[in-house]
C-alpha cells in the first residue's frame, strides 16, 4: 500500500517536497515511480527511482529535469520528491505508484500507466500566484 502525502499550494518559484510512505516486506526491491494529474488532462509520468537491486538509478520528464530530485530511504520505506521552482504548469494530483516490473516503462509512457499494480492516493499540488 502506497500513500502520498505533501501536496499544497505555493506561488510560482515556491517548493514542495512530497511524501510516498509504503507498507508491506521488500520495499527497497521495488522501483517508485512518480504521476501527475491535471485537471482534464491525461495522467504523465513525472519520475521514476530504482530499486535497491537495479543501483537507484533516476529517470525525470524532461518538464521537470533540473527543478524535480526523486530520493528514496528504505528503512524508512518512503519516497521523497523534492520539487522546486514549481510553475504553474506543475498544478495536478500527484502519485505515487510501483509494480512488480516495468515501473520507469510506464512513467516513461513506453507502456500504458494502466498496468501498474500499485497506486496511491494522490496528494494536490497547485502553483499560483
Amino acid at each position: 500500500q502506497l500513500q502520498a502525502s505533501g501536496g499544497g499550494s505555493v506561488q510560482p518559484g515556491g517548493s514542495l517536497r512530497l511524501s510516498c510512505a509504503a507498507s508491506g516486506p521488500n520495499f527497497d526491491d521495488y522501483d517508485i515511480g512518480w504521476f501527475r494529474q491535471a485537471p482534464g488532462q491525461a495522467r504523465e509520468g513525472v519520475s521514476v527511482i530504482g530499486s535497491s537491486r537495479s543501483g537507484t538509478g533516476t529517470y525525470y520528464a524532461d518538464s521537470v529535469k533540473g527543478r524535480f530530485t526523486i530520493s528514496r530511504d528504505n528503512a524508512m520505506s518512503a519516497v521523497y520528491l523534492q520539487m522546486n521552482n514549481l510553475k504553474p504548469e506543475d498544478t495536478g494530483v500527484y502519485y505515487c505508484a510501483t509494480s512488480g516490473g516495468f515501473v520507469a516503462a510506464m512513467v516513461m509512457g513506453v507502456i500504458p500507466y494502466d498496468a501498474m499494480d500499485y497506486w496511491g492516493k494522490g496528494t494536490q499540488v497547485t502553483v499560483s500566484s
